[in-house]
């Protein structure tokens, strides 16, 4: 009821719901978690930020838990720097933890302001928590979007100091924004660095290698990842594996090569074809007539 009356607007009954749920000691740290979303995604920060002051109130605690529930919330609400200057005040009386700081560095990435979201890992550290392969790959990402790849190259680096292994997620982050600036090669080396860690591929990897490939014109190179690299791994294709590989042919304009592959795609039955491959093939038939 709390969060239908916050979807709606009606931000008051919400409110005075809640009151009427304190009398009954039935108020959680969801429910209180319910209210600033709401309060804050209608652009009342202040409300939300009230709500964690009236905490004890309602009989709940102040504590790392329920700051980062605020800091969070504002994050999202693009209130970056007040949720900072809140828990530059905050973290007198409340330690933070590691979620505090990914907390910030998401929402510093969000922003668009990298070098204060990867600062903040530097100030994890000092706080003694160590930044996990989601902190570092979140930055890596936002590096990868400016682009700034020489950035990117030097958190790759200090994850391995850290003893922060990369995993599949950030190898192939890096691989699809080299291939959206088309450096091909350097995307192709980092696919090294990334079999020298010992990092698994998975299906959304291949994928987005085999573009890469398809691009650089080394269909070869493709169609052996495709029915050779990925079978002996395990690695089953799905219909955007498909679709990358019908797409690099008819590119190449080697349709039949396109047409064998959705033969095969119906033949194992892994995948349905889509809209897209139904089109190609009267495509392809059209042509020919």
């Amino acid at each position: 009821m709390v969060d239908i009356l916050g979807k709606a607007k009606q931000l008051e009954m919400m409110y005075l719901l809640v009151e009427e749920m304190k009398e009954k000691n039935y108020v959680t740290l969801k429910t209180i978690a319910k209210l600033m979303r709401r309060f804050a995604g209608a652009g009342k920060h202040k409300d939300a930020v009230k709500m964690f002051d009236d905490l004890e109130r309602f009989g709940l605690e102040k504590d790392t838990e329920s700051m980062n529930l605020l800091l969070d919330t504002l994050c999202k609400e693009k209130r970056v720097e007040h949720a900072r200057g809140i828990f530059l005040e905050l973290k007198k009386h409340i330690s933070p933890n590691a979620h505090t700081f990914n907390i910030f560095v998401h929402g510093w990435c969000s922003a668009n302001r990298v070098d204060e979201a990867n600062w903040t890992i530097q100030e994890m550290k000092g706080h003694g928590c160590i930044p996990c392969v989601i902190s570092y790959s979140t930055v890596i990402q936002a590096y990868c979007k400016q682009p700034n790849f020489s950035k990117v190259y030097e958190l790759l680096d200090e994850m391995d100091t850290q003893g922060c292994s990369p995993n599949v997620v950030t190898y192939t982050t890096i691989i699809h924004y080299l291939d959206k600036a088309k450096r091909y090669d350097e995307a192709l080396k980092v696919r090294e660095r990334m079999k020298l860690t010992g990092c698994k591929p998975d299906t959304l990897f291949y994928n987005t290698l085999i573009h890469v490939l398809g691009r650089a014109s080394r269909l070869q190179e493709a169609t052996r990842v495709f029915e050779v690299e990925m079978p002996m791994n395990s690695i089953i294709p799905n219909t955007s594996t498909y679709n990358t590989m019908i797409t690099m042919f008819c590119h190449h304009s080697q349709e039949q090569a396109a047409l064998n592959v959705l033969d095969n795609m119906e033949k194992s039955a892994l995948c349905k074809p889509d809209l897209r491959q139904t089109n190609l093939r009267e495509l392809v038939k059209s042509l020919r007539t």
